[in-house]
């Protein structure tokens, strides 16, 4: 491989002038720059990104969190986001952090060391007292995007999905078909669900519907267990005719739940889960979903990150809309 100092020997140059051509550097005369550019196309030859990097006092390293990477829906968004900067010529670190508030104080703390120059914290779980002392104490002096959340720090962006409202459609779906029985089925305790099941909540009593919100709450995030708690909900409940699903996920399970105990879909019951994921695709019959639009909130979440590191931090509060999908379940 050649070095920049066997392109300077060929050259008849200092290293120095071929840095400086490299590196895009006035002060060289016009055919030595051109006979120095030739020699690096002819031989190929590319900059340590390493080296060039302690020369300008940049990494171009960025860090991703993502709290459980076996969720899909975020790993899929920090795959974009990741690859959206990749084309600009930055290289990610991708972490998980864990649920725990101190475990995500200390993948902050971690992530700072690798000396990257903007973060990305995706999902409603990180917008807790432990991460937002973490990026006061730790990442201060860079730029840094919430996927789904925000919080009011000068160098913090954050790029919001309006599921509230994208559930209050969806109840506005159900009720205009003549629903009067919605229950909602949850899983974890987030913010994102929080804003859900307000959402929910409020269209319940805007429509006088159920003498109560009828809520029930999963142990984990799986197929399994959506359909374990569906079955629940339809023996202890028979008269339900609509439920809503925190995640496409759980209500796969739903799906299969239902069909198994012979409820005719949408005619008897209608379906609908949330983020238009390939579970919703797969089902039998296919899922009506709410798409909170992750591929276009990672893709501005990358793009905020981008000029906070290019251009200087400003941190912004995006709201994206989100929009219903019907398929067969409803």
């Amino acid at each position: 491989m050649m070095t920049i100092y066997d392109i300077a020997r060929e050259a008849g140059v200092a290293a120095s002038t071929v840095s400086r051509v490299v590196n895009g550097k006035p002060g060289v005369k016009e055919e030595t720059r051109r006979r120095i550019l030739a020699l690096l196309e002819k031989y190929h030859y590319s900059p340590d990104a390493a080296a060039r990097g302690l020369v300008k006092q940049s990494t171009r390293m960025v860090g991703i969190l993502i709290e459980d990477i076996r969720v899909s829906h975020h790993i899929e968004s920090a795959f974009v986001i990741e690859q959206e900067l990749t084309k600009r010529g930055y290289c990610s670190i991708i972490m998980g952090a864990g649920a725990e508030e101190e475990k995500k104080l200390e993948s902050i703390r971690l992530v700072e060391q690798r000396r990257v120059e903007g973060v990305a914290l995706i999902g409603s779980m990180f917008s807790g007292e432990a991460v937002q002392r973490g990026i006061e104490s730790y990442l201060s002096r860079i730029p840094v995007v919430l996927v789904n959340a925000y919080m009011e720090l000068p160098n913090v962006s954050g790029v919001v999905i309006d599921e509230e409202k994208g559930v209050e459609s969806c109840m506005e779906l159900l009720h205009g078909r003549g629903r009067k029985r919605i229950a909602f089925v949850t899983d974890q305790e987030t913010p994102s669900n929080r804003r859900k099941l307000e959402g929910y909540r409020r269209k319940c009593r805007e429509y006088g519907l159920n003498p109560e919100p009828l809520i029930y709450r999963v142990g984990e995030r799986s197929v399994e267990e959506g359909r374990r708690m569906t079955e629940r909900l339809l023996t202890e409940r028979p008269e339900t005719d609509g439920i809503l699903y925190s995640i496409d996920l759980i209500a796969a399970g739903g799906v299969r739940a239902a069909v198994d105990k012979g409820y005719k879909l949408p005619e008897k019951l209608a379906l609908m889960g949330i983020d238009n994921s390939i579970y919703g695709e797969i089902c039998n019959p296919k899922l009506s979903t709410l798409d909170n639009r992750r591929y276009d909130s990672s893709v501005i979440a990358a793009e905020l990150l981008r000029l906070g590191m290019e251009e200087g931090i400003r941190g912004q509060r995006r709201l994206l809309p989100c929009r219903i999908l019907e398929r067969e379940t409803t």
